[in-house]
């Protein structure tokens, strides 16, 4: 019982997600600019293999990636997130 054992013992269902394939990432971010309301493409398809590789395939990391390169986008006053805003998003959420 560590210091964790109160939530531990509150967590009823477990469920392990998979990575999302490149495709799944690709899809995952075009459906989430889709909401946003933008239909032309946002994300280059360089910029997204770096954020699925980047991010494992894992939502939380792609979402990371994906909103700090967004920012890099908006202060570059560009308009697609290409491979450079991508790779600045890396260097920003990977340094610690």
């Amino acid at each position: 019982m560590g210091t964790l054992a109160a939530l531990e013992q509150r967590i009823a269902l477990r469920f392990a997600m998979p990575p999302m394939t490149g495709e799944e990432t690709a899809g995952y971010l075009k459906h989430h600019v889709a909401l946003a309301g933008r239909s032309d493409p946002l994300f280059s398809d360089d910029a997204t293999a770096l954020i699925h590789t980047t991010g494992r395939g894992l939502p939380r990391a792609v979402n990371n990636l994906a909103v700090q390169a967004l920012l890099d986008v908006f202060i570059q006053n560009k308009t697609i997130v290409d491979e450079a805003s991508a790779r600045a998003a890396v260097a920003e959420v990977t340094t610690g």
